[in-house]
């Protein structure tokens, strides 16, 4: 029998629908669902891209594993046949939400049994059956972990259940103070979330994924991604293909400018760099893709917190910059 009476817990309406992935695997974040797929299966060494989040690197250094990178095209596709050994993995990620078919049909064709789909920017991209893949809550959501993993080599392990209350406080303190002010809280959160090691998915994380509208979100990405792209794709510098299924993270703004992004962070329009790593695995070959990636591509919020009148904003600072 469950408690019943006192005080109130934080009241979160459950969707008729429930969770988008309720039969994944639910864990803690997407480099410990990195780090579950190599231990269940044993890998002696991973495949990296060099256009990637430098975390990928914390589970294979956990483990003790061997890796090495490989080189990407302006398609954001694997430049040259990468020969992947019977007790290695090669990592691909879905860039931004929108290489989901050549993820799952061109990846995972050439590499069979021995690729691994991060989908950590591509939440709303459906697993391909037999084919390892996860996902990542928050980049896609207001909460402070969380990850779906879908395998078909369950780890042999009674893993516990993660905390998420303290590592909420950055979302909490947004909306109390303001994104600057929690800005702080929002580091700390990700430091803690380096250091706990593989667990279930909290019940706070899980409970709030239960509240989430997931069709009007993927419908307000789309409309916000169609909108910048209807005005910015003349001036944009890579061109990915989107199709009406297409539920992106970001839009993918690639423009050569100096000191744009800068300007866009001044105007307070919070761009990213994907990543600022990048240019320390390339080394000296500062001419690579990825180097040229990292530094040039913006990516340009579209989420479903915004609507048209913020689009706009984001076009008018964008083309009123260097007048």
């Amino acid at each position: 029998m469950r408690s019943i009476g006192g005080y109130f817990s934080l009241e979160l309406p459950c969707q008729t629908w429930g969770e988008k992935y309720p039969n994944g695997i639910k864990l803690n974040a997407g480099r410990y669902a990195l780090e579950y797929i190599l231990k269940a299966k044993g890998y002696k060494k991973l495949w990296i891209p060099y256009y990637c989040c430098d975390t990928v690197l914390q589970p294979v250094q956990s483990l003790g594993i061997d890796y090495e990178f490989y080189h990407i095209n302006k398609n954001l596709e694997i430049a040259e046949k990468v020969s992947v050994g019977k007790d290695e993995a090669l990592l691909y990620v879905d860039y931004f939400g929108l290489k989901g078919t050549y993820a799952d049909y061109g990846v995972a064709y050439d590499y069979g049994s021995n690729v691994i789909i991060d989908k950590t920017q591509a939440f709303y991209d459906i697993p391909k059956e037999g084919v390892d893949t996860f996902y990542s809550c928050r980049k896609f959501f207001g909460v402070s972990d969380g990850a779906y993993l879908f395998t078909d080599k369950p780890l042999d392990e009674d893993l516990p259940f993660d905390h998420s209350s303290e590592r909420l406080r950055a979302q909490l303190d947004r909306i109390d103070l303001s994104p600057e002010e929690a800005f702080n809280e929002y580091h700390k959160s990700e430091e803690n979330l380096d250091c706990v090691g593989i667990h279930r998915m909290s019940k706070l994380t899980q409970a709030m994924m239960n509240t989430i509208d997931y069709w009007k979100v993927a419908c307000q990405r789309m409309r916000n991604y169609q909108y910048l792209n209807r005005y910015l794709e003349e001036s944009n510098g890579i061109h990915l293909n989107f199709t009406c299924d297409t539920v992106p993270m970001v839009y993918p703004y690639y423009c050569t400018k100096a000191g744009l992004r800068n300007h866009l962070i001044k105007n307070h329009i919070y761009v990213a760099k994907y990543w600022p790593n990048v240019e320390e695995w390339t080394g000296k070959d500062k001419d690579s893709v990825e180097a040229d990636l990292a530094e040039h591509l913006i990516p340009l919020p579209i989420d479903q917190r915004y609507g048209e009148e913020e689009m706009k904003f984001i076009i008018e600072t964008i083309r009123n910059y260097g007048k």
